[in-house]
């Protein structure tokens, strides 16, 4: 998928070659994206595969992936660029006593003192790159809008150097948990995708992508499991990772079924907070002792 895709059936083969199965409307954006030159803002819950999205763009079209990972706080230093104070101050101890202040100063604001950060590293690179700006929503409204210049035109100003362009334009995603809601003007800059979990037939192509070694049976039980336990009231639901991990830990167990005692043991693989451990063991545990679910041997 290297260069401008030509249709969206492409992006799609070739997000599955690099071990993403994408929907319709998940390839659709991604091929518009790439056509338009326009940033892809993806929503939804954790766990559902947006920042593996951007990962299997960059392996798909054999782009560098350069990740912003947000957090409360972040600044323009952080994101941007800074400038190497110890270094600049190591050149004028040196160099004042024989040049004059001008000519110190044109040259410690030069790049060879120049931090690249995030943002700044992808919009100078010479290759086409693939930007992740991961979790947008932890950020404030503010650093949204140093983002606009950069999403708007792709390119940085620097007061020191001037205007720095990209020479190649990214692919941009930006994901967001929705944990806030983002500003209207960083919206319109962005094409929209919402991701939620996959259903019990897409995520069991999913978890045999990743994990072909695991019984047939075997797969369609951990499937709905699952999305079972994705509907109790959880801290945290399990991710479509943390799916793929427990087929790949339930084939080196030489698992031939889920039953209760294989739920209880491999549990800490799916749930993550000690009271979530308690309600699926309970919940979950019963239905599978009970044989509400089934048997995997009844699937095979």
């Amino acid at each position: 998928m290297k260069g401008e895709p030509q249709s969206v059936e492409e992006v799609r083969d070739g997000l599955e070659g690099a071990g993403y199965l994408a929907d319709e409307s998940t390839a659709l954006v991604a091929f518009l994206a790439e056509r338009l030159g326009k940033p892809i803002l993806v929503e939804g819950p954790a766990g559902v595969g947006k920042t593996e999205l951007a990962k299997a763009l960059s392996r798909a079209t054999e782009r560098k992936l350069i990740r912003l990972q947000c957090y409360e706080g972040l600044d323009e230093a952080k994101a941007l660029y800074e400038w190497n104070y110890r270094k600049q101050l190591l050149r004028i101890q040196t160099e004042s006593r024989e040049a004059g202040w001008d000519e110190v100063s044109d040259d410690i604001f030069s790049n060879e003192f120049l931090l690249e950060r995030p943002l700044l590293r992808a919009i100078s690179a010479t290759e086409p790159v693939v930007l992740l700006i991961d979790e947008i929503d932890k950020t404030d409204q503010e650093f949204e809008a140093m983002l606009l210049e950069v999403l708007s035109d792709f390119q940085i100003s620097i007061p020191e150097l001037g205007v720095i362009e990209a020479s190649s334009r990214p692919i941009v995603l930006l994901t967001s948990n929705n944990s806030r809601e983002l500003t209207e003007a960083l919206k319109r800059r962005c094409l929209y995708l919402w991701l939620d979990y996959p259903d019990a037939e897409r995520e069991l192509e999913i978890v045999r992508l990743h994990a072909p070694d695991l019984p047939e049976a075997v797969g369609k039980r951990l499937v709905e499991v699952i999305q079972m336990v994705r509907d109790l009231d959880l801290r945290k639901p399990p991710s479509i990772a943390e799916s793929i991990d427990w087929a790949r830990a339930l084939i080196l167990l030489g698992a031939e079924d889920i039953d209760r005692a294989m739920l209880e043991q491999t549990m800490s693989i799916i749930v993550k907070h000690r009271t979530d451990l308690d309600l699926v063991a309970e919940r979950a545990g019963v239905k599978l002792a009970g044989g509400l679910l089934g048997s995997a041997a009844e699937r095979g």
